[in-house]
């Protein structure tokens, strides 16, 4: 999606303000509210595009990778996924909503296609940007004056440069999950997954990725396991917890040792998410000594 959009038009004395804005209100209100939009919406779209990347069966790490249909599925998926936080049901296009009938269209890109049998109606406009992680959420009555004059094969056509301008927005250039594989080093994720046990597997994340927070859904991934938890805990010298204390590295959880990472002067480490580090130095050890964690003692 282009970084820099234009403002929008749609306000009072608009054709379509009345319409777009009711539409508007109606959406936010079924998410909970705009910090719930705000939340919910970014975390939806992240699920759907990693439940179809699916690093640890594939080893691919972005979504560059995928096939086109699976591209083209991850558009669907958002459009059920969208239907049921907002609890809106089917209509003769993708969704009604205030009884009108609303297509949801969603890109990994820059613009849209609309169908034919989308013009003049409403749309609910989705798109996700991977590379900057940021997302939007939009509305437009998909005139024939602010679609392109082109079409492709199936006769839809995209938004015009002037378009963009009837747009209103809901949640514009926001913030959603990044990929977390993308950023990580290729040869790493390649060991992690070469793992043949979850412990194996998680002290194998742990070690490798330190100093950066890992987040639940990413420890479910490596574990492979339902109770993926129970591979974080210390297990009578055997679970992870206890594999990398013999080497001396910590594994802290983001809500119990929030104090700790702190003192450790490590990033910021999200509730639910971990983070691991090296205790190197006698400082750092001192820290751990009046905390739940605990190291084996160096000899002499």
């Amino acid at each position: 999606m282009k970084q820099k959009l234009p403002d929008s038009l749609v306000g009072p004395g608009h054709p379509d303000f009345e319409l777009l804005s009711s539409l508007a209100e109606e959406i936010t209100s079924r998410a909970g509210g705009s910090m719930a939009l705000e939340h919910d919406v970014p975390q939806m779209l992240r699920q759907c595009i990693d439940d179809v990347i699916m690093t640890p069966k594939t080893g691919r790490r972005a979504y560059e990778e995928l096939e086109k249909t699976e591209k083209t599925y991850i558009g669907t998926r958002v459009e059920i996924e969208l239907r049921a936080l907002l609890r809106l049901p089917k209509g003769r296009l993708d969704t009604v909503i205030l009884g009108q009938d609303v297509d949801i269209k969603h890109t990994m890109g820059g613009n849209w296609m609309i169908p034919t049998e989308a013009l003049n109606c409403a749309c609910l406009l989705v798109a996700a940007d991977e590379a900057r992680a940021r997302c939007y959420l939009g509305l437009i009555v998909a005139r024939p004056e602010h679609l392109t004059a082109g079409q492709n094969k199936d006769a839809k056509r995209s938004i015009s440069a002037d378009g963009f301008r009837h747009i209103l927005w809901l949640l514009k250039d926001q913030p959603y999950p990044a990929n977390f594989w993308r950023g990580a080093d290729e040869t790493a994720v390649a060991q992690i997954f070469a793992g043949e046990t979850g412990n194996e597997r998680m002290a194998r994340l742990f070690r490798l990725i330190q100093r950066r927070a890992i987040p639940r859904d990413v420890v479910e991934a490596v574990a492979q396991q339902k109770d993926f938890m129970r591979r974080i805990r210390a297990d009578g010298g055997h679970g992870t917890r206890d594999m990398l204390a013999r080497e001396r590295i910590v594994l802290l959880e983001g809500q119990k040792d929030a104090q700790l990472i702190k003192a450790l002067e490590l990033p910021p480490c999200p509730a639910s998410a971990f983070i691991s580090c090296r205790i190197d130095d006698a400082a750092q050890a001192r820290l751990l000594e009046h905390s739940r964690h605990k190291l084996p003692h160096r000899p002499g």
